[in-house]
């Protein structure tokens, strides 16, 4: 998105396909086939889309749907209101009035999420997580599942008694999470009160503490990249 924010301004946003793949090999995000794949089936779902470039008939570039528009849109709103709620800030209200926002805090925060080693290379289990689909929404949902401490305030008792429960919600193979809950489980980051499976799951303070860091650092790099911005 930030690509087609700089490629084809806020109000037409727009990329080259040459244009992605460089910038995917100049991070060493993936490999080039990958990424054209990864084009591929954002095409095939409709989230991107080939116009014709009528200054060049050769090259076709991608502009991306309204859905995904609108969910980046909500993601940075939503990040917003939670910098708000800390320092009272009006970060959310200058989203909607200031012109062009969107795209010049889209365009700083992917900047910067390209070269911050810990936002992209995070550490402990936190890393277990993010490398899978949907491992962001897992980690998400062992936090809100907390019901309390124990009393050696090394461990947080949830309300999760089955790994079933949260395949089924995120819908993901019971398989795949229950191999990642178990290695998560061998680092001491979470494990069963009692019988896997029917007591409820644990999380280590660690763990909640590796969580707490990652939004924070992630919360860091938007609040910095909204001065940025708005201060152009």
């Amino acid at each position: 998105m930030a690509l087609a924010f700089r490629q084809g301004g806020a109000t037409s946003p727009r990329l080259t396909l040459s244009r992605f793949l460089d910038e995917v090999e100049r991070y060493g995000i993936a490999s080039r086939n990958t990424a054209d794949a990864f084009i591929k089936e954002m095409m095939h779902y409709h989230y991107a889309m080939a116009i014709e470039n009528p200054d060049d008939r050769r090259e076709k570039p991608l502009i991306v749907s309204p859905a995904p528009l609108d969910m980046l849109h909500r993601w940075l709103s939503t990040h917003l209101t939670t910098l708000d709620a800390i320092d009272n800030g009006l970060r959310l209200e200058s989203l909607k009035t200031v012109p062009m926002a969107f795209a010049a805090i889209e365009i700083e925060v992917a900047s910067s999420f390209m070269t911050a080693i810990g936002m992209r290379e995070p550490e402990g289990a936190v890393s277990l997580f993010t490398w899978f689909n949907n491992g962001g929404i897992v980690m998400d949902w062992l936090i809100t599942c907390i019901t309390g401490q124990s009393t050696d305030q090394q461990t947080y008792i949830t309300s999760i008694t089955s790994i079933s429960e949260i395949a089924d919600w995120i819908h993901i193979s019971r398989t795949h999470l229950t191999r990642k809950l178990r290695e998560a489980e061998t680092m001491g980051s979470m494990g069963w009160s009692g019988k896997r499976g029917g007591s409820p799951m644990w999380v280590s303070a660690g763990f909640v503490d590796e969580v707490i860091g990652y939004q924070a650092a992630k919360l860091a790099i938007i609040d910095a990249a909204c001065e940025r911005a708005f201060n152009r």
